[in-house]
């Protein structure tokens, strides 16, 4: 089972005013209703405000639900981007832990409709590492939230695998020698890199640890490429580089956080009553007010994430194409701009270069040269990473695997392992 597909509740579930401010958040529990699982999020205990099995959705329809209306609805794209996050409270990591569990008993209630069994056992895919600050106490703090999640949706055996690893399981299936392969996901929310050695001398193996030689990972991924695109290509169009009358140039953090979509605090910083103030004053002192009144719209409207979705749209255009123009429909307006491959190469140089640091770090780690580099996740496919993970490792034969099925179908290969 791998934690990525996104959630989203209705706002009036919560009365806090941001998606992010769980500070104040009451303790919840899951409960079965009716082959459903309904989620009693946080209430107000005047209000006596609570979540209905209607209001909460997965996937696809979750996106769709949060596009239509972002201001009613708070949308969880990867949790797996704040598992791990250091100074949470334990307010903090309960709700957390009641989000993932909400998740893991949607995919085990639609798995048992499916095979019309109850499961019982799951393998559980996680990055290598969670959160780069935190270190191992992070990993240590993040499991234990993914342990106890599955626990209460009803899992009784729970074990754990790196996501690089069972990704490299799924491709050792077709080796028909040993060879040293180095495994690199990038996925939405981390980046991983595992060197193993792997083949048909090793499947099967319940103990794959001497076979294990390098592991590299960070919380940089897919997110990151469209956070960073969208930062520099499409805020601009709200006012980012611009001056106030003065002269003085707008402070960029105000045109950082409304993106920053994988940040609790930035996000909580820029939607929060104090910034609005501090928005309105900047609009007052700009020498182009027309450009700070669109950032006011993406306060007021809740247009962070929906800005990030361009920029993701515009990076799989640019990924075959020379040229896109990205559009952005705001209340009165249409904003267009051209982006360039070259443009966009640009725009993403620096979480681009953190994802070949770790395969560069792996390859040292491990002490050999791999005899093939088995690429996956959603960002896998993307030929600007390829080409330059081929730049550091010339040379080397490039294996390309399902780019969203390959660490799940690991996993499943890992369980036929430890549950046999």
């Amino acid at each position: 089972m791998s934690i990525f597909r996104p959630l989203c509740v209705h706002r009036h579930a919560n009365p806090y005013p941001n998606t992010y401010s769980v500070t104040a958040i009451l303790r919840h529990q899951i409960i079965p209703v009716n082959n459903y699982y309904a989620v009693l999020l946080p209430y107000n205990r005047e209000e006596g405000i609570e979540l209905v099995p209607e209001d909460i959705l997965f996937g696809q329809s979750a996106l769709e639900l949060y596009l239509s209306d972002p201001r009613d609805v708070y949308y969880v794209k990867s949790p797996k981007s704040f598992l791990g996050a250091s100074g949470l409270h334990d307010v903090q990591i309960s709700f957390f832990e009641d989000l993932v569990c909400a998740m893991m008993a949607n995919i085990k209630s639609q798995a048992e409709l499916s095979t019309q069994e109850m499961i019982t056992e799951t393998v559980i895919g996680r990055p290598v590492n969670f959160h780069g600050l935190g270190g191992e106490n992070a990993n240590k703090q993040a499991e234990a939230i993914l342990l106890r999640a599955a626990k209460r949706a009803g899992f009784q055996d729970v074990t754990f695998q790196f996501e690089p690893v069972a990704a490299g399981l799924e491709y050792e299936s077709v080796l028909n020698t040993d060879q040293t392969v180095l495994v690199v996901d990038i996925g939405g929310g981390t980046t991983d890199c595992s060197l193993i050695r792997m083949g048909p001398g090793y499947r099967g193996q319940a103990d794959r640890t001497g076979s294990l030689l390098a592991h590299s990972g960070q919380r940089v991924g897919r997110n990151d490429l469209d956070i960073y695109l969208a930062f520099k290509q499409l805020m601009p169009l709200f006012g980012m580089k611009s001056r106030a009358a003065s002269g003085i140039e707008m402070p960029l953090m105000q045109f950082w956080n409304p993106i920053a979509i994988n940040n609790a605090e930035a996000q909580k910083e820029f939607y929060s009553r104090q910034n609005l103030t501090l928005l309105q004053q900047l609009k007052r002192d700009a020498a182009e007010p027309e450009k700070l009144l669109r950032l006011l719209e993406v306060y007021n409207q809740s247009l962070g994430y929906s800005i990030v979705r361009r920029a993701e749209e515009a990076k799989i255009a640019l990924s075959a194409s020379p040229q896109y123009r990205a559009a952005i429909h705001l209340l009165s307006e249409t904003l267009e701009t051209e982006i360039s491959a070259a443009e966009m190469e640009e725009s993403i140089a620096s979480p681009k270069d953190k994802m070949i640091s770790l395969v560069n770090d792996a390859v040292q780690q491990g002490g050999a040269t791999p005899d093939a580099i088995f690429i996956t996740g959603g960002s896998g496919r993307s030929p600007v990473l390829c080409r330059a993970i081929e730049a550091q490792l010339p040379g080397i034969p490039v294996v390309r695997g399902n780019d969203f099925g390959s660490v799940t179908a690991g996993l499943a290969r890992w369980g036929e392992i430890c549950f046999k």
